[in-house]
Parts: C-alpha cells; sequence; structure tokens
C-alpha cells in the first residue's frame, strides 16, 4: 500500500433524521441544545444543532472505510469545531496526508468539514497505525 505526502481524500456526509437520532438512541444525549429548537435558537442559533461528536463519526468512517487499506487503527484524533451544523447539512469532508513516519508505521492527516456555504465547520488532525 503506498500513501504518498500530498495525497488527498474527499468524502460527502449528511446530517439526515437516521444518523440523528441514531446518535441519541446509542448515546442518550438529548440536552435541548440538541433536540429543542426554540432552546437553541434562543441561544442564538438558527435552529437545534446537532451533536458535534457526529463528526468523529464521520471521521471514523473515512479511516476504517474510505482508504485504500483496511490495515489502520486510529492512534489519535483532534477536531476543533468551528460553526454550529443543522439537521439536513451536507458536508464536504477533505483530508490529506501530511506525514508518513516509516520507522513507527503512521500517517498523518489534516481535514475538514465544511457546508455548502463552504463555511468550515470543523477541522483538525488525525493519525493512523498501518497494521503489518
Amino acid at each position: 500500500m503506498n500513501f504518498e505526502l500530498g495525497n488527498k481524500f474527499e468524502e460527502c456526509f449528511v446530517l439526515s433524521n437516521e444518523v440523528y437520532n441514531g446518535f441519541i438512541v446509542v448515546f442518550k444525549d438529548k440536552n435541548p441544545l440538541h433536540t429543542n429548537n426554540q432552546f437553541a435558537v434562543n441561544k442564538g442559533f438558527k435552529n437545534k444543532i446537532m451533536h458535534g461528536n457526529i463528526l468523529n463519526g464521520f471521521l471514523s468512517y473515512f479511516i476504517g472505510e474510505c482508504l485504500p487499506t483496511k490495515d489502520v487503527i486510529i492512534h489519535s484524533q483532534e477536531i476543533q469545531f468551528k460553526n454550529a451544523v443543522y439537521l439536513n447539512d451536507e458536508l464536504q469532508f477533505n483530508a490529506e496526508i501530511i506525514g508518513i513516519y516509516d520507522s513507527v508505521n503512521a500517517i498523518e492527516f489534516t481535514y475538514s468539514f465544511k457546508n455548502k456555504e463552504e463555511l468550515i465547520v470543523a477541522k483538525g488532525k488525525i493519525q493512523i497505525g498501518l497494521l503489518k
């Protein structure tokens, strides 16, 4: 498997009802910021906002399903939430390899999620290990 510095990856993710409801069912996070439109509006948002950690699930999908090998494991990840995400938002995910560390079989990516308005909603770094 050949990874090279500068390799880029793209995916599109939708914050569908299925994803939103599934997160609530599994993790039981019913904070009103995520479940009550009026509460969220009163806090300055245009509607209830999606749980930020749903994006971590999209990161897991990217690493586990979108790379050209399944011989991977996440070592570490960092995420910075920049803007709110709303139900049915379509997010463009972009990642780029910024480091390859052969001595420890690791690869580092930077990534971002952008909404349809091209606004970055989250960004960060993720390091994976290549399994032997």
